[in-house]
């Protein structure tokens, strides 16, 4: 089985991990668990739902501390459920990942139940999945010579050669004696120059120095941080290659990316352009980054004029550039009106400029979008409130309130909100609550303390 893209699956199984993942971002973590791993029962292949899945089990395991003794306390007690799953294993792997998920909840670091995850997970041909946990275990147990046996097994099975090469020169640090993991390390760092250098597809001396160059290149590419003599030798690169390709998207979206790196907006609005026009538009990644590119260079502008004392000039090209922020969110959702983050984004544009009705618009529909819907109700609340429409308002944060059930900062906001629509409808007891519900947990919020003060003092 292949690795598929939650863009990629069905509508019901899309909803649950945007729905997980929005409980994740919340720190709602057993929610998000429960969501996470009922989208995987739906589709096993959705590697990004395994990986938000592992990283709350991970959040929450780290939270609470766990003791040494906890791993052991935690064998005995999953080890039904254990040989339950490796009785599976053969027959029917998916169970047995099953069975091997529920332990990961109780333990993400035991290393009994990572190993039935990564045998129930390569049996079920989801190598994939495989790798994903066991490359967390590695950070937990990086001295597992047989972790890095298989892991580099698995990665010369998934084509990773540089990978397995990593694995396999940890492996020998360990054991610099044993000929296996020697003949592994050659093996895996003579596929990894073929990869690289492309020598196993050459069928001349000329492909072998064009291949080194390319692999020279790909190499400047891979850099983290690179020097202005790097940016400039591939975008040289680039424009020789597009003489021959003149319509290849994909390298003048590179082009553009390294001319943006190198601070030439100019040159890279003309590279994005194109891409645009290749495209045939309808592109909101090219979109995005034409916007960017757009700001940058208003930024530049603006820090140009304050630097040479024209205020007023650096106002009006401030003004400029929200007009044109503004312009840009509305011509997204024009192009898009499906997409309810475009509005989501649109709708605090207006509302941080007082266009409140038309915000409010935005934000009622942008309330449909999963992890939009708290802020959306949020935002709707500030709008209604600042319109004095103050019983709307409340409705608004009163609902928000309802679906978060725990005390983070977005709670915080929508209870302080409560409170000060409270005092605006003259509710002061209901006011009284609010703050006091934030006073419990955080008395360094804004000015918490101060209205509590105040509200025993009376």
């Amino acid at each position: 089985m292949s690795e598929v893209r939650p863009e990629q699956v069905a509508r019901k199984v899309r909803d649950l991990y945007e729905r997980g993942v929005a409980a994740y971002e919340r720190d709602n973590l057993d929610y998000a668990m429960e969501v996470l791993n009922t989208c995987l029962e739906y589709e096993p292949r959705l590697l990004a739902a395994r990986k938000y899945l592992r990283a709350a089990e991970i959040k929450k395991h780290r939270r609470n501390a766990k003791s040494r003794l906890f791993h052991l306390a935690q064998t005995l007690a999953g080890l039904p459920q254990f040989l339950l799953g490796s009785l599976k294993l053969s027959r029917q792997p998916l169970e047995a990942l099953k069975s091997a998920e529920t332990l990961m909840r109780r333990d993400p670091f035991n290393p009994m139940f990572i190993r039935l995850l990564g045998r129930a997970a390569e049996a079920a041909d989801l190598p994939e999945a495989a790798l994903q946990t066991l490359e967390v275990a590695r950070e937990y147990y990086p001295h597992d010579g047989q972790l890095l046996d298989w892991m580099g097994r698995l990665y010369m099975q998934t084509d990773q050669a540089r990978k397995a090469r990593e694995c396999y020169e940890r492996l020998v640090q360990l054991r610099p004696t044993d000929p296996a993991a020697l003949k592994k390390l050659k093996d895996a760092t003579a596929l990894d120059t073929m990869q690289r250098g492309g020598w196993d597809q050459a069928t001349s001396y000329r492909d072998v120095i064009r291949d080194e160059k390319e692999a020279v290149r790909r190499e400047k590419e891979g850099k983290s941080v690179k020097t202005h003599r790097d940016i400039q030798e591939l975008i040289d690169a680039l424009r020789e290659d597009l003489k021959r390709f003149p319509e290849d998207v994909n390298r003048h979206r590179r082009l553009a990316e390294l001319l943006i790196q190198g601070q030439r907006y100019e040159e890279a609005l003309e590279a994005i352009g194109r891409c645009q026009q290749l495209a045939g538009g309808g592109d909101p990644e090219m979109d995005q980054m034409f916007t960017d590119v757009k700001l940058k260079i208003f930024d530049r502008e603006i820090r140009r004029l304050r630097e040479a004392g024209d205020v007023s000039g650096a106002q009006a090209k401030e003004k400029e550039k929200w007009e044109f922020t503004l312009r840009a969110a509305r011509e997204k959702v024009e192009r898009y009106p499906h997409d309810l983050l475009y509005r989501y984004e649109l709708g605090v544009l207006l509302y941080e400029h007082g266009q409140l009705t038309e915000a409010i618009q935005q934000f009622q529909q942008s309330q449909r979008h999963p992890q939009r819907r708290l802020k959306s109700l949020y935002y709707l609340a500030l709008c209604f409130k600042a319109k004095r429409q103050f019983d709307i308002a409340m409705e608004q944060l009163e609902k928000a309130a309802a679906e978060i059930p725990t005390m983070d900062a977005l709670k915080k906001d929508i209870l302080y909100e409560m409170g000060t629509v409270a005092e605006a409808m003259g509710d002061r007891e209901k006011a009284a609550r609010c703050f006091k519900e934030i006073y419990a947990v955080d008395i360094a919020y804004k000015d918490v303390a101060e209205k509590v003060e105040k509200i025993y003092g009376q």
